[in-house]
């Protein structure tokens, strides 16, 4: 199974790499941020440098969705997984439309609200996990599994 593993740098990348035990033994690419702590983290993994920064950046988004849809279509991964935050939304919405299977992991730290990007992927992913019971009673749709951390 290939997976593409899509997330911001900081602690959206710390808690993917929680979830190592999971896609280590997969055939990945990770999608994120050319920062230090994802160069660091990262070395020797095959990485897609993501266009940054994100946060209210309308130019960024269209140039990282244009980047989902050349990625995807290139890497045709089965899975793509996130964990947030706004890069995940090009990379989860393309995915859905290439008909790829996508996951969407809420941050550790939303309890009773739903973050930005993550009210922007609910509508279109396959599966949407919270960290956190009170969260999964939010909406139908949230899964939880238990926390990542």
């Amino acid at each position: 199974m290939k997976l593409a593993l899509v997330t911001s740098t900081g602690g959206h990348l710390l808690e993917m790499m929680n979830l190592r035990e999971g896609w280590e033994d997969h055939d990945r690419f990770f999608v994120t941020f050319p920062l230090q702590d994802a160069k660091t983290l990262l070395e020797g993994e095959r990485v897609i440098w993501a266009h940054y920064p994100t946060n209210r950046s309308l130019k960024n988004l269209v140039k990282n969705f244009w980047l989902a849809w050349r990625v995807l279509r290139r890497e045709r991964p089965d899975v793509v997984v996130s964990t947030g935050a706004g890069v995940a939304v090009p990379f989860i919405w393309v995915g859905k439309s290439l008909g790829i299977r996508t996951v969407y992991l809420e941050c550790i730290t939303r309890i009773h609200t739903i973050s930005t990007a993550g009210k922007m992927i609910l509508p279109v992913v396959d599966k949407f996990f919270g960290q956190w019971e009170e969260l999964a009673e939010l909406k139908a749709k949230i899964d939880y599994e238990g926390r990542n951390v």
